[in-house]
């Protein structure tokens, strides 16, 4: 009986392929990281719902290292994890043992309560942060 040059299921000799080639599998699955790797950080600033206020001046933007949040229900958001008061203090004082001139950016939601962006700026000075600003959507 002639071989099928089509079946895939032997190789010349009659014997069963028993190895994979997994190199397209790599491929794909590098090329979906890469673009996983990409669109992340776009998803995650928009993922936490906040909704921020508007004004028509702004300073210049600043290298921030931690960025903190503050969700409409009180939430505080640490570089994009919720944290407790204490998570949060021992974090900033870890990043001004490393670098002094640490700076964070506080984003509150427009509907955030103010005494809640207040306690949140509270714990930073606590910790001894003086250097931080408050992000805005330009109108």
């Amino acid at each position: 009986m002639a071989s099928d040059p089509l079946s895939s299921s032997a190789d010349d000799n009659g014997e069963p392929i028993s190895s994979i080639n997994v190199t397209p599998f790599v491929d794909v699955v590098l090329v979906l990281l890469v673009i996983f790797m990409v669109t992340a950080p776009l998803l995650m600033q928009d993922s936490f719902g906040i909704n921020l206020p508007k004004a028509s001046s702004s300073d210049k933007k600043l290298s921030t290292k931690l960025g903190v949040a503050i969700t409409r229900q009180g939430q505080i958001l640490l570089n994009g994890e919720l944290a407790s008061p204490e998570l949060i203090t021992s974090r900033v004082r870890q990043a001004l043992a490393t670098d002094p001139e640490t700076q964070a950016l506080i984003s509150a939601d427009a509907d955030a309560r103010h005494a809640d962006v207040v306690r949140a700026i509270d714990l930073i000075k606590i910790a001894g942060m003086t250097h931080f600003a408050i992000q805005i959507d330009r109108q």
